[in-house]
């Protein structure tokens, strides 16, 4: 269950950093760093809803409680 609380934890801070980098913050990185920015966000989204998939099932496992 640790592995999926900080996956899930570096995927949010992954995630404000692409969007940081993506749209407040475009015109100070060049244009394949803006790309990549924008496929991070989309990546790391993805890697916030299987983190919280991940920990909603090892928490079903354990016994406790989920909401």
């Amino acid at each position: 269950m640790a592995f999926s609380n900080s996956a899930l934890v570096w995927s949010a801070v992954g995630l404000v950093v692409t969007i940081l980098l993506a749209y407040p913050f475009a015109y100070a990185v060049s244009l394949p760093w803006q790309i990549l920015a924008h496929i991070g966000t989309l990546l790391f989204a993805v890697g916030i809803k299987i983190a919280y998939v991940a920990r909603l099932v090892f928490l079903s496992r354990l016994g406790r409680p989920v909401h």
